[in-house]
């Protein structure tokens, strides 16, 4: 028959569900507590405790000195004792020495500190146990029931461990109530010093990655995969999936017969719609299929390496309330599916804006080559006004003609954009290559303007801008503090200033953890409508770089200035409709960019400066630098003032070769 000692302890192993090493380190830290407390031992005095697992009989150790006479018995002991526990003992010498019947003797106090030593160690124990549990699981989707609601905050049990549900990540739509049972998503483990904090999800978008996997075994055997979800909880989600085996339908796969599979989702999610599209590798078709269910008419892509990724859709008018959604959900939503940012355009709308437009340029050219079209246009807009019957064909005809006029007009922004790309590669080539190396964090700037520039992977990214549109970094920088500007102007010249001069060395950036796996699945492009992705990838397919040539009566005195070519002429800004947003700026005068840049440092000349004593310190010479463009070297180049009496303002040398 068990003992109660054994009895006690397996009910203890078993309630708490931790290992036996775990328990019985626990009783003797206890034990040792207990001892110090009631004997008053200090800490630099050795005590152990030995409990034997069967019996539970216990032994306790402590340090005595070895003493010829003993004087106090809780620091010292005979030799003739001593050598009962160590033969080899000798005076003067320190011993391991078993305590008789100290359990015994135990006041309340140090029952008591015993107590809650055990207790404690077992509550730590627990709490490491259910941290070493669950911070392996983040990612996955438990099952838990609800215990409590405190101030919008909802308390899940999941078994041994407590998890919080909070208000953000709740779907705004449920309504929870206490001892439901309800299905969460991991996010977060945090080990903390009142134990491990679980941070759980029914908004995140991975939720509704692994409610996919579990309904759907192609996507979990890896035969089809999700490329992308895009989600607003309660409201409506898009999955793009594409399959990985030949002959499999990756869309109806995840539908499911009849839509049983999908069907368990939404029920799941509390009746939350989701477009699951098949993923294609053609930008067009993809973004044709991410507007869903509403059908369009045409899509054209425009790829700008300062606006971004924008797409022009066509959407027939009676698709035109679907393709938008409620609230513009449906536009929003495909445009963070496919990382284009999403202008919609209704066709009657197209076709009203170019008939309105054929006498002036660009649309003008239609005229020729299309005098049959625009005359069955015209029919069809007299029997639109007069309230008459318009046939699929008429529709198709001004689906067609629509295209044609938005051909036309992306030919010209595609002009346009061309020699705008030829203008920044020519930029890009004068300054130095160092630059595309070297990180926004190692600029030397304030947090908040990395923050700001966040998005731009380089120095040479953010050079190249500045150079040709300051006003753009000052538009990044809009809500900072005044003087910021300058800040960053002066970072760039002093980074320039040692480029050029061969002196800038980047140092190697600290090392960053990796994110845990609680990060979103896929990277959100945010906007206020639509989302803007930045196109910076489109410079390295951009056209050959493209320089002015200097004027031939430069006098060689004058001060050089950069030599960038000049803009295309700007035409009439084209403006469809309140549905849809131009995405064309006017170009750059090429007499604003032919002027010298306000970063670079103004040359001054003051004689006072140059008299010895004046103040200034050697080899200062900061103030009579300026950055320009040699047409010889075709490069960046640092100019210096020359130091001699009667010299001009514009007197200038190169100061590195």
């Amino acid at each position: 028959m068990k003992n109660e000692f054994e009895l006690a302890f397996n009910e203890i192993k078993d309630q708490r569900a931790l290992p036996q090493e775990v328990i019985l380190e626990a009783l003797q830290t206890a034990l040792v507590s207990a001892y110090r407390r009631y004997s008053g031992a200090g800490q630099a005095q050795a005590v152990e405790a030995i409990i034997m697992p069967g019996t539970g009989r216990t032994k306790i150790m402590v340090e005595k000195e070895v003493v010829s006479e003993v004087q106090n018995p809780l620091t010292e002991v005979s030799l003739e004792k001593a050598r009962y526990y160590n033969p080899e003992a000798n005076l003067n010498e320190t011993v391991m020495v078993q305590v008789e019947g100290t359990t015994k003797k135990f006041g309340r106090i140090a029952a008591q500190t015993a107590k809650q030593v055990i207790l404690q160690k077992i509550r730590e124990a627990e709490r490491a146990s259910v941290y070493e549990e669950y911070r392996h699981r983040e990612g996955d989707v438990v099952s838990g029931t609800i215990q409590t609601i405190n101030n919008g905050n909802v308390t899940v049990m999941l078994g041994r461990a407590e998890a919080t549900l909070p208000r953000n990540q709740q779907i705004s739509s449920e309504r929870y109530r206490q001892h439901e049972k309800i299905r969460v998503y991991i996010v977060e483990v945090k080990n903390e010093s009142r134990g491990p904090k679980i941070i759980v999800s029914r908004s995140h978008r991975n939720f509704l990655k692994r409610l996919l996997e579990f309904e759907v075994p192609e996507i979990s055997n890896g035969q089809i995969e999700i490329k992308n979800i895009v989600r607003e909880a309660g409201y409506r989600s898009k999955v793009a999936v594409v399959a990985l085996q030949e002959g499999i339908d990756p869309v109806g796969a995840c539908v499911g017969m009849r839509g049983i599979r999908i069907q368990n989702i939404v029920r799941e999610l509390h009746e939350e719609k989701i477009d699951v599209i098949q993923w294609v590798p053609d930008a067009k078709q993809f973004l044709a299929k991410a507007l869903n269910p509403a059908q369009t008419a045409g899509v054209f892509l425009e790829d700008d390496p300062e606006l971004g990724r924008n797409a022009v859709v066509l959407v027939p008018d009676n698709q035109l309330s679907l393709a938008i959604g409620v609230g513009g959900q449906n536009a929003r939503l495909a445009a963070r599916l496919t990382g284009w940012r999403i202008d919609i355009k209704g066709v009657d709308e197209a076709v009203n804006f170019a008939i309105d437009h054929l006498d002036e340029q660009p649309l003008n050219v239609l005229q020729n080559k299309h005098a049959d079209i625009i005359a069955q246009v015209r029919h069809i807009l007299d029997k639109k006004r007069n309230e008459k019957v318009v046939t699929a064909d008429d529709l198709q005809v001004l689906n067609r003609f629509a295209n044609l006029a938005e051909e036309r007009l992306f030919e010209v922004r595609q002009q346009k954009r061309a020699s705008r790309i030829a203008e920044i590669d020519a930029v890009k080539s004068t300054l130095p290559p160092i630059l595309f190396n070297m990180s926004i964090h190692q600029l030397g700037v304030s947090k908040s303007i990395e923050d700001k520039l966040e998005d731009l992977d380089n120095v040479g990214e953010v050079m190249w801008r500045f150079l040709i549109d300051e006003q753009s970094i000052a538009q990044r920088l809009r809500g900072l503090s005044a003087g910021t500007f300058d800040t960053l102007k002066v970072a760039l010249d002093d980074v320039m200033l040692s480029a050029v001069s061969g002196t800038l060395v980047i140092a190697p950036l600290a090392q960053v953890d990796e994110p845990t796996s609680h990060e979103p699945l896929f990277h959100d492009i945010m906007g206020d409508i639509v989302p803007f992705e930045d196109s910076r990838a489109s410079l390295a397919t951009a056209t050959s770089t493209t320089q002015a040539l200097p004027d031939e009566d430069t006098n060689e005195d004058d001060v050089p200035t950069l030599a960038f070519p000049d803009a295309p002429a700007t035409d009439e800004q084209f403006t469809s409709s309140r549905r849809s947003r131009s995405i064309e700026q006017p170009a750059q005068k090429a007499s604003d960019l032919s002027q010298p840049l306000d970063f670079m440092l103004k040359p001054t000349f003051d004689e006072e400066d140059e008299k010895p004593g004046a103040g200034k310190k050697k080899g200062n010479s900061k103030k009579n630098r300026k950055l320009v463009y040699d047409d010889e070297s075709g490069r960046m180049v640092t100019k210096k003032q020359r130091k001699r009496r009667g010299g001009r303002e514009d007197d200038w040398r190169d100061l590195y070769g």
